[in-house]
């Protein structure tokens, strides 16, 4: 992440399972990242975290390590439960990404080319069409609309080589969202690039039924990717508890 945004949000993020997460309000936030595209150099790369992200980032150590360098934003109930826990109160702003990125659009008053990548031609050209309607002044360039896992994405990388972006908005509703965006996307590429998981799919209403509990928690977004984690739910409620335990002690021993 661009060391000028890094710095800017310092004093503005809670640990979250030791993960810096943004607590900016609405406002803040549309502003902070919204400046962040003026910025004449570097990038940065936004997650927006949910109990998914997080039980993930326990696991995987590669992914953990990208989301440090990311800015996180809150986006679900289960990030409010374990600010609750660690820190005493919720987040000022649940900044779910379904509805911040039309605010952010609206809020963008430059005109700005902007990128998406997605995995199904249905959702991102749904999407497409739908933020033209909400925000035409700014330009709005399908990169791919069939990402997956396994296929061979050269060709997705010689296209962003051609382009010159302001913002590449990534929803390819993959575990490894993130770590293909470190791992291939450049500062020329685009000065501000987005990973908004199950957006595209959110916005075309595809989304599939999940049960109440686990959109309580937050565990909503890409349920049925998650199945292969027994009783999510329960595991994301032990971690934030765990976690809570830990941080105490941990203070209590700083100021003994």
């Amino acid at each position: 992440m661009n060391l000028i945004a890094n710095f800017a949000v310092l004093s503005s993020r809670r640990a979250i399972f030791d993960l810096p997460v943004c607590d900016l309000g609405w406002d803040d936030a549309l502003v902070f990242i919204n400046e962040l595209l003026s910025i004449p150099v570097g990038q940065t790369s936004v997650s927006f975290v949910t109990a998914r992200n997080m039980l993930m980032s326990l696991r995987d150590a590669e992914y953990r390590g990208i989301l440090t360098q990311n800015l996180l934003l809150p986006d679900g109930p289960g990030l409010d439960i374990a600010s609750k826990v660690a820190h005493g109160s919720p987040f000022p702003a649940r900044l779910k990404a379904a509805d911040f990125l039309p605010a952010l659009l609206t809020y963008m008053e430059m005109p700005r080319r902007i990128g998406l990548i997605g995995n199904t031609p249905e959702a991102v050209m749904t999407t497409a069409a739908t933020f033209r309607r909400h925000a035409p002044w700014h330009e709005f360039i399908i990169i791919s609309d069939s990402f997956s896992e396994a296929a061979d994405k050269s060709a997705i990388i010689k296209d962003i080589d051609q382009q010159a972006f302001d913002l590449l908005i990534v929803g390819t509703s993959t575990a490894s969202e993130e770590k293909w965006v470190h791992q291939n996307i450049r500062a020329d590429h685009a000065r501000l690039v987005l990973a908004v998981g199950d957006l595209f799919e959110v916005v075309t209403d595809t989304i599939r039924h999940t049960p109440k509990l686990l959109r309580m928690i937050g565990l909503d977004r890409g349920y049925h990717g998650m199945l292969q984690y027994a009783l999510g739910s329960a595991a994301f409620l032990y971690q934030v508890l765990q976690y809570g335990i830990t941080r105490r002690k941990r203070l209590l021993s700083r100021s003994a």
